[in-house]
């Protein structure tokens, strides 16, 4: 899509197409009829309609806040035509090296003790952009294809220099990443801690049927999940030091295999690796400052934590919701979107939750994946006392299910 001249002016820009930039535009666009803002999203690669000739590795375990955030904008219905992308999980077990997946010590989650009908849904990254980026435009946003090239921040806008040329906006959004160049060229700072991990993702097929449960293990040297797929096969996110990460990824298929199955402690019997093997740095990352005049950063622009919980993108999509209802109140009273003061709101409100789970990841990571000695072992027994009381797992449940904390408004409970 190219722009002419008359039509590079917006409220709203978008860098990032992702899940999370994608479902911030829809959010955007389903303001009241007559108000909602002009909104246009950049992304360097969009998703092709036709099926990939290799699975998609990169999955996400969607809690029910970002299932209710996806439904109020369309998204879900788009998720749910695709079955072979999607599944729910119902029961989750997570255990620490010296125990047993169901034994003492460990931690499990029944959607049913909860009187929920899941914990939530396993779905694919490309089915997920797909869902959003349709939603999107189901409501007229308009996306364009491109990068960015340099941001000139002036008197009552924002210029974009693209790859496809040069936009106006009122407010420019960065969803672009981890590596965002909108965080990078607006000077917003970021503070980063290197975990020394790689996480190593791959699709298994296991001797045992996966129940439709979600399994994770503290390891003493890093974190083991096995997460159902709709095919039958699981999706691994095993995170260890990188040294034994590359010499994993060194091993035969066979090999790695066996490794897989010590490293699960055969919770679902013999495991095959079933795709090619990706690897991820792990680190913790926060901007210094989430805002400035007209300018906001979302999602893994702002902050990226430990995947042993499965939050990342689940905080992203607070980060969108929480941004669309600030500038959604901005709006009933006038204000101009890109106004430093406006924006602050979003930043204090949504900085202070993401930055307190991110602290507590890293502790579990240190202490639980980590842990030995005697913190290692008080932190089992910890888990284990929070897995022998129903009222103490409750208030761990809500909080992965998104149903704890200061929550935008479309994200709560009916």
């Amino acid at each position: 899509m190219n722009l002419g001249r008359d039509e590079s002016k917006f409220d709203v820009v978008i860098v990032g197409g992702g899940p999370v930039g994608a479902t911030l535009g829809a959010l955007l666009r389903h303001a009241p009829a007559g108000r909602a803002p002009r909104v246009l999203l950049l992304e360097r690669a969009l998703p092709s309609a036709e099926a990939a000739p290799t699975p998609d590795l990169r999955v996400f375990a969607l809690s029910r806040a970002s299932e209710r955030i996806l439904r109020a904008v369309g998204g879900w219905d788009a998720l749910v035509a695709e079955p072979a992308a999607m599944v729910a999980y119902e029961r989750m077990h997570v255990w620490p090296m010296r125990g047993r997946p169901r034994g003492e010590g460990a931690l499990s989650f029944d959607a049913a003790e909860l009187g929920e009908s899941d914990l939530g849904h396993i779905v694919t990254n490309t089915a997920l952009q797909r869902a959003a980026l349709a939603a999107f435009q189901a409501a007229g946003g308009a996306v364009q294809q491109g990068t960015v090239q340099r941001l000139e921040f002036l008197d009552g806008c924002v210029r974009l220099h693209g790859s496809s040329g040069v936009v106006n906006a009122a407010l420019l959004v960065g969803a672009d990443g981890g590596r965002s160049v909108v965080r990078e060229q607006a000077g917003l700072g970021l503070e980063s801690e290197d975990y020394g991990q790689l996480a190593l993702v791959a699709n298994v097929r296991s001797e045992q049927p996966h129940e439709h449960t979600a399994w994770q293990r503290f390891l003493g040297e890093g974190t083991l999940a096995l997460l159902p797929l709709a095919s039958g096969e699981s999706s691994i996110v095993w995170s260890v030091p990188r040294a034994r990460a590359l010499a994993l990824l060194a091993l035969s298929a066979e090999e790695f295999s066996a490794e897989l199955t010590a490293a699960s402690d055969g919770v679902l019997g013999v495991l095959q690796l079933a795709s090619e093997r990706l690897q991820f740095p792990l680190r913790r990352t926060s901007a210094v400052h989430y805002v400035r005049e007209r300018c906001a950063l979302v999602g893994d622009a702002a902050h990226s934590v430990h995947p042993l919980a499965g939050q990342g993108v689940n905080l992203g999509f607070l980060d969108a919701a929480a941004l669309a209802e600030t500038l959604a109140a901005g709006r009933s009273s006038g204000e101009d979107p890109g106004a430093l003061r406006l924006l602050r709101r979003y930043e204090r409100w949504r900085k202070s939750e993401n930055e307190s789970l991110s602290l507590a990841l890293s502790l579990l990571n240190r202490f639980l994946a980590f842990g030995d000695g005697e913190l290692g072992r008080f932190a089992e027994r910890g888990m284990g006392w929070v897995g022998r009381s129903a009222a103490l797992r409750r208030p761990f449940a809500e909080r992965a299910l998104g149903l704890s904390g200061e929550l935008p408004q479309v994200a709560r409970r009916a």
